[in-house]
């Protein structure tokens, strides 16, 4: 008598687990891979070698602080008020010199706002301020 087998064994390969297998692979690879940014030219800033002390009916200040506010000489001014007082201050002194000084905390939107309008001021003698360094630190 002769015994027959009843299950067969099929030759295919089991897909139920290659979703899983590909996302293994894809996670390794992802940790795996290093990326390396263009790091780009660098760029040296000049230092200021030396200060002079102007005479302060020749300097106009206008100060930007970190949440935006604008000072001009002392007194709290809205973008649109600079343009008219620095024309009204380039028709008294043509030898005007507009001090900038910006807070690091400072909105960019702010701080262009306020060059356009000095832009269209026509104030070309504008100094951006700094600290002083000081020496030994």
């Amino acid at each position: 008598m002769k015994i027959e087998r009843k299950n067969r064994a099929e030759a295919r390969v089991p897909s139920s687990s290659m979703a899983d297998i590909a996302f293994l692979l894809l996670v390794f690879f992802m940790v795996t891979t290093v990326l390396k940014l263009e790091e780009g030219m660098p760029i040296s800033i000049p230092k200021a070698e030396a200060a002079q002390d102007v005479p302060r009916d020749k300097v106009m200040r206008i100060w930007l602080s970190g949440a935006g506010e604008i000072m001009m000489n002392d007194m709290l001014i809205t973008v649109a008020d600079v343009e008219p007082m620095v024309v009204k201050r380039l028709m008294e002194n043509p030898g005007l010199i507009v001090a900038f000084n910006t807070d690091s905390g400072c909105p960019y939107g702010v701080l262009s706002d306020v060059m356009d309008q000095l832009k269209r001021a026509n104030a070309v003698r504008v100094s951006f301020t700094a600290k002083r360094e000081l020496k030994g630190s």
